[in-house]
């Protein structure tokens, strides 16, 4: 990596970590996508009820097929051939597992989590009810203000998840956000998370490559 950009990037994260961690937040920093799961390992406590919110970083740092290891209770949204009454019953188990899973769709330089949601299960979950979350984000999520974050929340993450899940969106068209009140719509919360209430309860885990949307 050019050493300018690896300069920004060190920078940054260690401004980050600090500032999440002024705000009770627990905080790791991991150099690649590859370590995140040994981190998770140690993390996680083998028996644990696990569950997840949707995201395409916990599959590019291989989350999904650890957590279906054998070696904890993961309430797995991803199953082959799930009904959408067996995806509502993992929505709601999830409040009580010991560890759930997301990433995020920002953060902010002075350490706030910013996320739009659809259903809102996974911001529910976020907000109240685990014992634990762990939400594992790339560089590419990083953003200097509230400001900043809500314009990649909405012009970024949300129509390219829109296109993902194929949804009859304004934004899957151009790509830019119409604050549309489509029924397909995926952003029907908006969150900003300024502290975890209860210390270290949201850990997160800052990856230095691109991930996820």
């Amino acid at each position: 990596m050019n050493p300018n950009k690896a300069w920004w990037i060190d920078t940054n994260f260690e401004t980050v970590k600090k500032n999440l961690e002024a705000r009770n937040f627990e905080c790791f920093v991991v150099e690649k996508k590859e370590d995140v799961v040994p981190l998770l390992e140690k993390l996680i406590s083998k028996g644990s009820v696990v569950s997840c919110g949707g995201s395409m970083t916990l599959f590019e740092c291989g989350v999904i097929d650890f957590l279906r290891n054998g070696n904890y209770s993961f309430l797995d949204r991803y199953k082959e051939g799930i009904t959408p009454e067996e995806l509502g019953e993992i929505y709601r188990k999830s409040f009580w597992a010991d560890y759930y899973l997301m990433s995020t769709n920002a953060i902010t330089l002075d350490g706030k989590l910013i996320n739009i949601d659809g259903n809102g299960n996974r911001l529910a979950a976020l907000l109240f009810g685990p014992k634990n979350v762990i939400v594992i984000a790339g560089k590419n999520k990083l953003v200097l203000n509230e400001e900043q974050g809500l314009l990649r929340v909405r012009n970024i993450a949300s129509p390219m998840n829109s296109k993902r899940l194929s949804k009859n969106t304004p934004c899957t068209q151009d790509g830019k956000c119409h604050d549309c009140l489509s029924s397909d719509s995926i952003c029907s919360h908006i969150v900003v998370t300024r502290r975890s209430p209860a210390k270290g309860r949201i850990k997160v885990v800052l990856v230095k490559e691109d991930l996820g949307f």
